[in-house]
């Protein structure tokens, strides 16, 4: 059962693109998991389509409708050469909207141990410039160093389960984090955890680590 999700303000944004692509690919990623923000999504969406339909037309060009056409032909060719979608087996734990983004599935990325702590594994994804994207894979009861966060962190659980603080995520459940909150996630002790997270600004270790390590972070 998921019991966490994204706040009004963002589903709002999400639904009129008022989002980067970087949160907006973990709103998305958990929509697909969750049929009451998906309706949150479609409700948004109606009542901006209301509003457009209150608004006086604009005259447009005599050309405007061949442009269209073209740019759709154009859309269309890109599409035949788009990158193979994720193996079968991947689309169990991963949702549609984060399929394009991993090519050709969880074992072909480029997973890489996080110094320090070799039960953390994480892939990055890509994703407009600014913005960190990752797959992070942590291993049965394995805790994240204990951070605070110089801009915003947004995270979606794709499977198993971490405990941040006294606080339970499990799959499908949505995590937003800004400069004002420190935490040290764990995962749980029946299984490995895989979730998305996405950084619009580095990290920012706590204690002695951090003094060391904070000045080489980067996005």
């Amino acid at each position: 059962m998921i019991r966490h999700h994204p706040e009004d303000e963002l589903i709002v944004d999400f639904a009129t693109g008022a989002l980067g692509e970087g949160p907006a690919l973990v709103v998305a990623t958990h929509a697909a998991m969750c049929g009451s923000c998906r309706a949150r999504v479609a409700l948004v969406e109606a009542v901006g389509g209301l509003m457009l339909e209150d608004l006086e037309g604009e005259p447009v060009s005599a050309g405007l409708l061949d442009e269209t056409l073209a740019m759709l032909d154009e859309g269309e060719d890109a599409a035949t050469v788009a990158a193979p979608v994720a193996a079968t087996d991947d689309r169990e734990q991963v949702p549609e909207p984060l399929l394009r983004y991993i090519g050709r599935g969880l074992s072909h990325l480029v997973w890489r141990r996080v110094p320090g702590f070799p039960a953390i594994e994480e892939a990055r994804l890509p994703i407009a410039a600014g913005v960190k994207a990752v797959l992070m894979r942590l291993k049965s009861g394995a805790v994240v160093p204990e951070h605070s966060h110089r801009g915003n962190e947004y995270s979606v659980v794709l499977a198993g389960g971490f405990c941040d603080g006294a606080t339970s995520y499990g799959r499908g459940d949505f995590l937003a984090r800004d400069p004002s909150h420190t935490h040290r996630p764990a995962a749980d002790n029946d299984g490995d955890c895989l979730c998305l997270i996405v950084l619009d600004a580095p990290l920012r270790l706590t204690g002695a680590l951090g003094m060391i390590v904070n000045p080489f972070l980067r996005i």
